[in-house]
């Protein structure tokens, strides 16, 4: 299968591990996804650079198309191969902040259907209302209604946290968490929120 992987600009991944071209690593299959047991990889290179931040953080990173066989998974988020083999090296794809805040509410709008919070993020999309003072009510009213309901505390976190670039990969994650009967579709989402307004 063809997969994706990002890299320091040296080409060593977590603890050192070094890759290359035609480099393959493998791996004993133990333990969870982020421990050495498996090697770390994405079905989408915008996957990798959304959910960077919150997995290796690598600073200015690398991009490696790879293959492998996928052994493990979380959510969608990221895979894990046993075996996997980093092909050849590709163009970073580029995201601005706004395509990543863009990311985190499309996901939370997945799984959080809170009225005030959905219009609020419906203005966002849209570029009608991007004030922080809105972000912040929306997020105190995604909160409170998530208490009431005793809905998903994840998909609540992911709506409140949604406004914020810092945390749109935090978001993308918790939605991705919350959305236990139906898998979300992260690389539609990824794509949508490259392309601009919904």
């Amino acid at each position: 299968m063809k997969l994706y992987k990002l890299t320091r600009k040296d080409g060593t991944s977590y603890n050192g591990c070094k890759w290359g071209p035609g480099v393959t690593h493998e791996t004993n299959g133990k333990g969870e996804l982020c421990g050495p047991g498996y090697t770390h990889w994405y079905t989408h290179p915008l996957l990798a650079v959304f959910l960077n931040p919150i997995h290796a953080d690598f600073n200015d990173p690398i991009m490696w198309e790879g293959e492998g066989e996928v052994a493990k998974e979380d959510h969608r988020l990221k895979v894990g191969c046993t075996k996997g083999t980093t092909i050849k090296q590709i163009p970073l794809p580029k995201v601005t902040r706004e395509q990543r805040i863009r990311f985190g509410i499309l996901c939370a709008k997945q799984v959080f259907q809170e009225e005030k919070w959905n219009k609020w993020a419906d203005d966002w999309l849209a570029e009608k209302d991007r004030s922080a003072s809105a972000a912040r009510e929306a997020a105190q009213a995604a909160q409170a209604a998530a208490r009431a309901a005793r809905v998903e505390w994840a998909a609540a976190r992911a709506a409140a946290a949604a406004w914020a670039a810092s945390a749109a990969a935090r978001a993308a994650a918790r939605a991705a968490q919350a959305a236990k009967n139906k898998p979300l579709d992260l690389i539609t989402i990824a794509e949508k929120a490259i392309r601009g307004k919904k």
